[in-house]
């Protein structure tokens, strides 16, 4: 028995005409699979529309109240989802996210799903419906509506995928699939025909918003295809799977770009791992995510400090810090905003030196001072003032070749 998982993005829903569009589509997959679930969003920007609502209302609106206002856009569409399947003949129904199972924890707007009670589902599946199910929702242990971050209705079509055996999850958007940089910076950018699923976290968590990283990792967790394609035609998207020799041959696959970005340096601290332990705990208690992070290594055992956090987190990253400062001995806090994280990612590092030094070398020819840099077997990632960004993207495209495809590896 054949299973499948599509999802379609708010953009692919935005209209009744782009309903009946994507229904067409899962109906034509349902003369295809056995069994077909169907996960949607809300239709077009009605989760901002929902969001500013709420803060018309209040500057700080209490968070359950808010998972309970945001789950009602998913709702629309997929009645409206099921409203089409049926004219169409394709027997359907919708449903919410507990109707599904999908068990969260209490966490309101950035629960984890903790389990999925696929017995929900499965009996209008075995009577051969098509079911459409609300994306980016669940209840929680405490039989609360929770939600699970934006972007998550790609964790749920992931998660749902995983649940029933499906081998193939398609993700439907605006966009063709994967490319090499954002096109609306590259307008060159080449689209990306397979990539593997370790370079597609590490191009997710470095900004490309084409696809939710919490629903990549669950994804490579349980070796599931993804596709990212378009709603808005018939041509194949980008296939993310398990890596294969052929997708090392390229040493660079992939820029992505992430703006409003701030570093802060603590500096001055004592170089023990109490300190570091206390300092990372005290942003986690405060759900403060951490990007990039360096320390200078000094042998008097005085060191900074150095990480990154999203420009929305700065304030409550300075107070937090400032607060430790006593606690860990260090002299003072600093931080820098309006900066950019550019990020190369490539399997083909792995085996290949040289990118680091291509990187720098071009960057310094164009005048693009860089902040910070961090790396890993394959990826680097640099910090750089916001204004610089598109400069930095579009020079090391091109230093890249990946419009042509990219560098490839010599295997002699």
């Amino acid at each position: 028995m054949s299973e499948i998982v599509i999802k379609f993005g708010g953009t692919s829903l935005a209209t009744p005409e782009l309903i009946i569009n994507a229904a067409k589509k899962a109906a034509k997959t349902k003369e295809q699979y056995n069994r077909v679930v169907v996960v949607v969003s809300a239709m077009g920007s009605m989760t901002d529309e929902l969001t500013s609502l709420a803060y018309k209302i209040t500057s700080k609106p209490d968070q359950r109240e808010l998972d309970m206002l945001l789950t009602v856009g998913e709702r629309i569409s997929m009645s409206l989802f099921s409203m089409a399947l049926n004219s169409m003949g394709y027997p359907s129904i919708s449903l919410t996210g507990s109707q599904s199972g999908i068990v969260t924890d209490t966490r309101h707007g950035n629960a984890r799903i903790r389990n999925i009670e696929k017995e929900r589902f499965l009996k209008h599946l075995d009577a051969g419906k098509i079911v459409i199910i609300a994306g980016y929702q669940g209840i929680s242990y405490a039989k609360e509506i929770t939600t699970l971050g934006r972007g998550g209705s790609d964790l749920t079509a992931v998660a749902i995928a995983a649940t029933i055996g499906a081998s193939q999850c398609d993700i439907y958007t605006d966009v063709e699939g994967v490319f090499t940089a954002d096109p609306m910076i590259i307008k060159n950018a080449r689209k990306i025909d397979v990539i593997s699923d370790e370079e597609m976290m590490e191009l997710s968590g470095s900004g490309a918003g084409v696809l939710y990283p919490r629903a990549m990792e669950l994804a490579r967790k349980n070796n599931i295809v993804i596709q990212i394609r378009s709603s808005f035609s018939e041509n194949t998207g980008t296939f993310i799977k398990e890596r294969d020799d052929m997708l090392e041959e390229v040493l660079v696959r992939a820029i992505a770009c992430e703006e409003n970005q701030s570093m802060i340096r603590i500096r001055a601290i004592p170089d023990r791992s109490e300190n570091m332990q206390l300092v990372f705990r005290a942003l986690a208690d405060e759900d403060i995510t951490i990007d990039m992070i360096t320390k200078n290594v000094s042998d008097s055992g005085i060191t900074d400090l150095s990480f990154t956090v999203g420009e929305n987190d700065l304030d409550k990253t300075v107070n937090v810090t400032r607060g430790l400062l006593e606690r860990v001995g260090a002299k003072e806090v600093t931080f820098k905003g309006d900066l950019a994280k550019v990020a190369l990612v490539g399997i083909g590092m792995r085996s290949h030196s040289g990118v680091a030094a291509l990187t720098f070398e071009e960057l310094s020819k164009n005048d693009i001072d860089i902040e910070m840099i961090t790396t890993s077997d394959i990826k680097i990632s640099i910090l750089i003032k916001s204004e610089n960004v598109e400069k930095a993207v579009r020079v090391l495209h091109d230093v890249f070749e990946l419009d042509k495809g990219g560098i490839k590896i010599s295997r002699n």
